[in-house]
């Protein structure tokens, strides 16, 4: 089918190619484990050989399942990365993953000296890192500067599937790197006084093009077919779900929870955490002349989400896998007064305490399995609510009528029901679990031909139900009760808690 869309979806523990067809759907779905390593603690690091091999693999072997596609779409796990040699395409070290806290010194001496607000699982400093541990000085680097580059996850698999013509990066991921600023256009450019700051070289820095728009060709895949979208994967996640227009929402609840708004063109003001703990990101960008069209949305961030689920599994040991916990859940009505904090990692948006710490409240005799499986629930989706409730804080003039979610939460229905209940909005559960890959099909699809308009790309949303709040439910009472449970797992730990990004 000439106008199917092959996708590289390269996630945190596991990587997948597939191919999306004009009528949206998915085809040809290969995929590989690739969890990354955890020397000590804190630290995660991947192979990058090793993932580049496995995403020609099942490249190649979603082409000859499905046949020949008009494009490539890539979306990715963001800021991790990678340093290499571009006359080898060796990486310099090992890889590091937007989870490695190996530079937290590194981001408080850069606020201290410099004033720049960088946390570390941007790019910034893990770029700093690599080249003081793996090339040396300023002065070995000046040697060999010019035979250096950078990238994220989407530059290292163009760089790949181009066989090293490309070397580029989308306004999407540039934007979360922590190196760059807003242009006078609307859209990110790279920081020349951050990356001066940190020993940076802007020569190692690869070119910000459009999400959307052909940038070169695959020619590592059979009949080399154009790469035409970059997404990072919860921009890929917005696309996917149809979000497209302002004031849409999605809620990707995973191993950890990111909540996006569409907001507009109008870039914001600065690129910092606003008020209530949101960043504003750009969505996506699309190819025009003389200047790309650059969408941005705001992004509200839990920490854990799917993580407390795993406690249950692996941990207590309360349920035997994922799925049961809403069996367990559904077998009570309510949760019996008990309460959850899910902050096994610290509280994200709107608070940003990484010295909070999980709390389970309200417990007496009674309270059983079910309670508390129910309670770790409704926890996930209370924090979910303080996610909307932060964004439309943030940007007084937008009120978000539905919540879209996917992820492997978005599957759970006592879940998906809390959700609805603790916002007050219905929640539009994804037909797929993972909409990154339609996203990044769509944005490639949009730059060449698929689709050739945004509203297209509206009309191709189909969500598997539509969950409504319950009326009877006293949303203010449990809002209340909930901030109040906040405020007790706040500050456990006060030494992460003054941490400050």
């Amino acid at each position: 089918m000439s106008g199917s869309v092959l996708v590289i979806d390269v996630g945190t523990s596991g990587l997948r190619s597939a191919v999306v067809r004009p009528d949206g759907s998915v085809n040809g779905l290969h995929h590989r484990a690739f969890v990354p390593s955890t020397p000590f603690a804190g630290l995660v690091e991947f192979d990058a050989v090793e993932m580049a091999r496995l995403v020609v693999e099942v490249a190649r072997l979603s082409i000859a399942d499905a046949g020949p596609v008009a494009s490539v779409g890539i979306t990715n796990q963001r800021a991790s990365t990678i340093v290499w040699r571009r006359s080898t395409g060796t990486p310099i070290g090992p890889a590091l993953g937007w989870q490695d806290l190996r530079t937290v010194g590194e981001c408080i001496m850069a606020k201290l000296e410099h004033g720049l607000g960088l946390a570390p699982n941007q790019s910034a400093t893990k770029v700093a890192w690599l080249l003081k541990n793996h090339v040396g000085d300023d002065a070995a680097v000046a040697a060999i500067v010019d035979d250096l580059a950078f990238g994220t996850v989407d530059t290292w698999i163009a760089w790949t599937l181009s066989r090293g013509s490309l070397h580029v990066i989308d306004h999407g991921n540039a934007a979360v790197t922590g190196l760059c600023e807003i242009n006078a256009d609307g859209g990110p450019r790279w920081h020349r006084r951050a990356c001066e700051a940190l020993g940076v070289p802007m020569e190692i820095l690869p070119s910000i093009v459009a999400s959307s728009g052909v940038i070169g060709h695959a020619t590592a895949l059979e009949g080399s077919p154009p790469i035409a979208a970059l997404a990072g994967d919860q921009q890929a996640s917005l696309m996917g779900q149809s979000c497209v227009r302002p004031n849409m929402a999605k809620c990707t609840f995973g191993t950890g929870g990111m909540m996006n708004v569409l907001l507009g063109t109008e870039a914001p003001d600065t690129p910092e955490r606003s008020a209530h703990g949101t960043f504003p990101i750009v969505a996506w960008s699309r190819q025009q002349m003389p200047t790309p069209e650059v969408w941005w949305a705001s992004e509200a961030i839990m920490l854990s989400a799917g993580t407390n689920v795993e406690w249950l599994r692996d941990d207590l040991g309360i349920i035997a896998d994922a799925a049961e916990s809403d069996t367990v859940a559904a077998s009570c009505s309510d949760t019996d007064g008990v309460m959850y904090v899910p902050a096994l990692l610290g509280l994200g948006t709107p608070s940003w305490d990484y010295g909070a710490r999980g709390a389970l409240l309200g417990l007496t005799r009674g309270s059983g399995r079910a309670h508390v499986v129910r309670a770790v629930l409704e926890g996930v989706a209370h924090r979910g609510a303080d996610l909307l409730e932060a964004i439309e804080a943030d940007h007084p003039g937008v009120r978000v009528p539905e919540i879209r979610v996917d992820g492997g939460m978005s599957r759970n229905r006592t879940f998906v029901q809390a959700l609805a209940d603790a916002t007050g909005r219905p929640v539009a559960v994804s037909p797929v679990s993972e909409a990154t890959t339609l996203g990044a099909g769509y944005l490639a699809g949009l730059a060449t031909g698929t689709w050739s308009t945004l509203d297209e790309i509206a009309g191709l949303w189909s969500p598997l139900s539509i969950v409504e709040p319950r009326s009877e439910v006293d949303r203010a009472r449990q809002r209340a009760k909930w901030a109040d449970a906040v405020t007790r797992a706040s500050g456990w730990i006060p030494e992460l808690s003054s941490l400050d990004f």
